[in-house]
């Protein structure tokens, strides 16, 4: 159930990834704000934006980093049989296989027999 738990959130982060990093602008699109092309006027303002998605994208890097390493772990210490031979049944071994008898060989009739009919 708790690994399970893991999983999700390491899915989540995943995609939480990606989508801040696919909607953060790069460094080349401050010059684009300037001439009016930016979100000045939004929500967080002009530096607010990019302060919460960097701080977030950090968050979730840390989350996703987090889950990676709780999932490597539970990996390495799983209590089920680590070997297929654990699985076996060797209480009694298998009999051996016999392989049919193969058919007697019935002497092939030659049509260039060396009797010829007179």
């Amino acid at each position: 159930m708790l690994e399970t738990l893991v999983w999700v959130l390491h899915v989540g982060a995943a995609i939480g990834i990606i989508g801040l990093v696919l909607i953060q602008h790069g460094k080349g699109a401050d010059m684009g704000a300037a001439f009016g092309s930016g979100s000045a006027g939004g929500l967080f303002g002009a530096s607010g934006a990019a302060n919460f998605l960097s701080r977030s994208t950090a968050v979730l890097a840390a989350v996703f980093f987090s889950t990676s390493l709780l999932l490597t772990w539970y990996s390495g210490h799983k209590t089920g049989a680590s070997s297929v031979m654990q699985h076996a049944d060797l209480s009694a071994p298998a009999a051996p296989v016999v392989p049919a008898a193969a058919p007697a060989k019935v002497p092939a009739s030659d049509s260039r027999s060396s009797e010829i009919p007179k």
